[in-house]
């Protein structure tokens, strides 16, 4: 998956659809919700925001997720690109809530600043 993210750097762009089997591999050996975030957000890139807000959906009802950051700023970022603020900025709130690393609080509060225009 590594492989396939840096092969933009080298110009040639990201290869989504690669990237979304490869994680579908990795999904039917491991199983883990982690990897099945990241397949969602996969997802969106190959076939559109609410496909891969869809497959988020289903893993809302893991109780794991409900504490976990990625999970809430994949979620943000999707209902964001499909023009849902409000959703958007309580998954961001969440996301932001959770966060131990200042820095990354702070990208998600600029995320959520860039969304509701403050």
């Amino acid at each position: 998956v590594q492989s396939a993210h840096t092969a933009r750097r080298r110009g040639s762009g990201t290869d989504w659809a690669a990237i979304r089997q490869l994680y579908d591999a990795l999904l039917a050996v491991a199983g883990s919700p982690v990897v099945a975030i990241n397949r969602a957000v996969a997802i969106a890139e190959t076939e559109g925001a609410t496909a891969g807000l869809a497959a988020l959906y289903v893993l809302g009802e893991d109780k794991r997720l409900q504490e976990y950051q990625p999970y809430w700023a994949a979620r943000a970022g999707l209902l964001a690109r499909l023009g849902n603020v409000k959703q958007a900025a309580q998954a961001y709130d969440q996301a932001i809530g959770l966060e131990r690393d200042p820095a990354l609080r702070r990208f998600l509060q600029g995320e959520k600043a860039k969304l509701v225009g403050g």
